[in-house]
């Protein structure tokens, strides 16, 4: 990260200025298409985005990644010991955590409620112990906290301008959670986990012993298309509220949509062949979608200035 991106957010303590790059760190590591769509908004709003993704990316490495070694049992038990530290620091208002005190005080200076940590980490917990979901209401639940709260969580950031746009960015980070469980099948099977709600594969006459042959049977493609479908649902249900953030904010929520929800398309031109391949969107692909988006940006910072949090007020002449 810049210094100038902290110096514009207004963060000159050097220990955290630290935990902010430490978040831009796990970012850049971990979420090449959202880093690249934080890159698009204005300077003074990405080390607050960055420190909201590290959140979410070190907690999921708590139940995935560093402690693969453990039992669940073990996970749950240093999962839970650090989301009770976590809550703490929130409560007093600082933390010393390397990652959580850009976090706290992200939540602090934007107003972030609580209860979309607590959803999310009680997500976080359902993956120690869940292993499939019986109906798409069940699913919903899980996404809920695993996804629809990080746009909840990022819209104060984004400045809306009506409280439609809360909605629709659930609906956004539903489509993302949704775009990956079908591009993951393979992987979250060797997790022992299957995100697609039986009910939905029932309806198709596939089972988990189906998924788990790994062969692309004419009925997985259906069932796959059927949460596709969903995808492009949710998906066209959230453009609506892209409208509704400050112009300077909505050029990266856009390019997101376009490339996260591309991933349906990428799977579709695998021929639905999850468990052999990776669904991708390609650089070329990246490229002509943040291009542009840039420009706008550019444009959006010019006229509007980089957000302002009592509404949108053009820069002066």
């Amino acid at each position: 990260m810049s210094g100038r991106d902290l110096d514009q957010a207004g963060i000159t303590d050097p220990d955290m200025r630290a935990s902010y790059e430490r978040c831009r760190e796990l970012n850049a590591a971990h979420g090449k298409t959202y880093y690249l769509a934080t890159l698009l908004l204005p300077p003074a709003k990405r080390p607050f985005v960055h420190a909201l993704y590290g959140f979410a990316r070190y907690a999921d490495e708590i139940v995935d990644d560093l402690s693969s070694t453990l039992s669940e049992q073990e996970k749950a038990d240093w999962l839970g010991s650090w989301c009770e530290r976590f809550f703490d620091d929130l409560r007093r208002g600082h933390s010393e955590d390397p990652v959580c005190r850009a976090v706290v005080d992200t939540v602090l200076r934007w107003d972030i409620p609580i209860e979309h940590f607590e959803a999310f980490l009680d997500s976080m917990r359902m993956d120690l112990t869940v292993t499939e979901y019986a109906t798409y209401d069940d699913l919903y639940r899980y996404v809920y906290g695993s996804a629809a709260v990080i746009g909840l969580q990022m819209v104060p950031i984004l400045e809306p301008s009506g409280p439609e746009a809360y909605e629709r960015a659930k609906d956004l980070g539903v489509a993302f959670q949704l775009a990956n469980f079908v591009r993951d099948v393979g992987e979250d099977l060797d997790r022992g986990r299957v995100y697609l709600p039986m009910e939905d594969l029932a309806r198709f006459g596939v089972t988990r012993a189906d998924l788990e042959n790994r062969v692309v049977t004419p009925a997985i493609r259906d069932a796959l298309a059927f949460q596709i479908a969903r995808v492009r649902a949710l998906e066209e249900s959230s453009r609506s509220g892209i409208n509704l953030l400050h112009p300077s904010s909505r050029p990266c929520i856009e390019a997101a949509r376009i490339l996260y929800c591309g991933i349906v398309d990428a799977v579709e031109a695998i021929d639905y062949e999850v468990f052999d391949k990776r669904a991708t969107v390609s650089t070329l692909r990246r490229l002509a979608v943040a291009l542009p988006a840039w420009r706008q940006a550019r444009r959006a910072r010019r006229t509007y200035g980089p957000g302002h949090p009592h509404g949108l007020h053009p820069t002066s002449p």
